[in-house]
């Protein structure tokens, strides 16, 4: 595997591994008081018949509450075998939390456990509660709508295609179908701008076809966000507060990263280091994408929004978010997978911040997963004709763990047994998203590599129209490169071969053994730009290279 393709992986962080297994959206249906056929497979007959699924292997409530009372076993299980620091889980029955605790420790410095109020960065599982966020705004004011522009709200905002600038919907920023590249933007991020930056440095990223592809987008759906929290002349922390974590008594709850922190009990971020070896080596700051990834919480907060979407936008039996107005949040709007080549391929699809899918029982799913190559892992999971929900937050890095443990208590309820042996395929499939970056990771110079130039031939300032201004200095022989606002992001340059030099990459996308090239261009004697390699890709197939990382000499 490349690394292009395992940073794709890594950047899309799970968002779509779930609904391959598990899938997703809404559905009721109403079991059959006989088996339809004389097999031993029974159907539970729907209100209609493309609601027809299989039947539970005994009756709803013996099933839930024997996988409830299995988790424990699993959950440590999960945790031994993998390393994983801790697990906070919580499951919803039937409108009631009927499962809630915390595994593990919070910290492997402290050793403090984690307990039921512990609060863990939760990466994307903040985009389907944001989605949420969004549906009670537009419950709220008849005048906003999913199908509104965001210039509507965001006058100034531009793409690189003045058409998507002035068509592309809120939905079609929630719905990732507007072009804007897995990645994009994400890079900005990585070297500390902030949000009002990469806003306005979006309109230099290479777009793809509008509404007709999928490009998971963190930085999409913020824009999302960003323009209904514009329509109330309000920040996104303060729409999401006052819509949805207050009203839904979710107090420990936040899009804000210094609160998070500011909490004792909160769960620091590990990084994979080894088999099973995870150390608190990074924060993760997450405010420049809030809507997409910026939030904190608690399984059992977690819990109360799922009951929410469980009630059809209901809150102790009162309406809360117009039941319309979230059916579109969990309806199919983008095709997320399935091979055209495969007739016996089932495709996936993402509704508005989250995955839209089914169960192999035909049963209707909504989930996100969310990831974080410096420290968390969690996924959430609804089936709305069971009234059922589970989630799961985890402090290590992409593991597999939450994955796992949802899809045996998935399988658990449904036929009893585990249909998979989950805690060996999901850590497989999640191996590599600890993977080292860029072109030059786990490379030696080569052979006879020409010598590099004077340090001095490189030392200057060069400028890109999207990061802004590289500055090389020297001191002593070595060359140090900054990027990023007033110049925070630095790195060692290195001789690699001749003009090509090698630099390490940091950052969310380029985790511990990341090794990147920046060539520079040599005109006569003087050198005129550079390519910053790392910088000058998006993960996605055909989006490499995209331009963005070439710099030209200023000074």
């Amino acid at each position: 595997m490349s690394s292009t393709t395992k940073r794709l992986v890594r950047i899309v962080a799970v968002s779509m591994v779930v609904a391959l297994t598990l899938g997703i959206t809404a559905c009721t249906a109403v079991a059959a008081e006989e088996p339809s056929s004389s097999s031993e497979l029974a159907v539970a007959l729907g209100e209609a018949p493309n609601q027809d699924v299989v039947d539970l292997y005994t009756d709803r409530d013996t099933a839930v509450s024997k996988a409830v009372d299995a988790l424990p076993e699993f959950i440590e299980k999960a945790l031994e075998q993998t390393g994983v620091p801790g697990a906070s889980v919580a499951v919803v029955s039937n409108g009631e939390v009927v499962f809630e605790e915390g595994y593990g420790v919070r910290d492997v410095t402290t050793k403090e456990p984690v307990d039921v109020d512990t609060v863990f960065p939760i990466a994307s599982l903040s985009k389907p509660l944001s989605s949420s966020v969004v549906a009670k705004a537009i419950t709220d004011d008849a005048n906003l709508s999913w199908e509104d522009p965001v210039v509507k709200y965001l006058p100034a905002f531009a793409l690189s295609d003045p058409y998507v600038t002035e068509h592309g919907k809120i939905a079609d920023f929630f719905s990732h179908r507007t072009g804007i590249p897995t990645g994009g933007g994400d890079d900005l991020e990585d070297l500390g701008f902030d949000i009002d930056y990469i806003m306005a440095h979006m309109n230099q990223i290479p777009l793809a076809s509008f509404r007709d592809t999928y490009q998971y987008s963190n930085f999409g759906l913020t824009v999302g966000g960003e323009a209904v929290a514009a329509s109330r002349g309000q920040t996104w922390a303060q729409t999401a507060n006052e819509l949805l974590f207050e009203p839904l008594g979710m107090t420990s709850t936040t899009t804000v990263h210094d609160e998070y922190l500011a909490e004792d009990n909160r769960a620091a971020m590990h990084a994979r280091t080894g088999e099973g070896q995870y150390e608190q080596l990074f924060d993760r700051d997450a405010d420049a994408e809030a809507p997409a990834g910026g939030v904190a919480s608690t399984a059992g907060d977690i819990a109360k929004w799922m009951n929410m979407v469980l009630a059809n936008g209901e809150v102790d039996g009162t309406e809360f978010i117009d039941p319309p107005v979230l059916a579109k949040t969990y309806s199919a709007h983008s095709i997320t997978g399935g091979d055209a080549t495969n007739l016996t391929s089932r495709t996936s699809h993402y509704g508005f911040g989250t995955n839209v899918g089914a169960t192999v029982t035909g049963r209707v799913t909504i989930s996100h997963s969310g990831a974080f190559g410096w420290g968390a892992a969690t996924n959430a999971t609804m089936i709305p004709d069971l009234n059922l929900g589970i989630v799961v937050l985890t402090n290590g890095a992409p593991s597999g763990v939450p994955e796992a443990i949802v899809s045996e208590f998935v399988d658990l309820v449904q036929f009893g047994e585990e249909t998979r042996p989950w805690l060996d395929l999901w850590p497989a499939v999640f191996a590599h998203f600890s993977d080292p970056a860029g072109d030059l990771a786990g490379e030696a110079p080569p052979t006879g590599a020409a010598a590099a130039g004077p340090a001095g031939d490189y030392v200057g300032t060069y400028t890109s129209p999207y990061f802004g201004n590289f500055i090389v200095t020297e001191e002593n022989g070595t060359l140090t490169g900054a990027l990023g606002p007033e110049g925070g992001y630095t790195f060692e340059i290195d001789p690699w071969d001749g003009d090509t030099l090698s630099f390490v990459p940091t950052g969310e996308n380029a985790l511990p053994g990341s090794l990147s090239s920046a060539v520079f261009v040599r005109d006569g004697e003087q050198i005129t730009g550079v390519t910053l390699t790392f910088f000058n890709t998006f993960p996605a197939p055909g989006q490499e290279p995209n331009g963005l990382g070439v710099f030209t000499r200023t000074g």
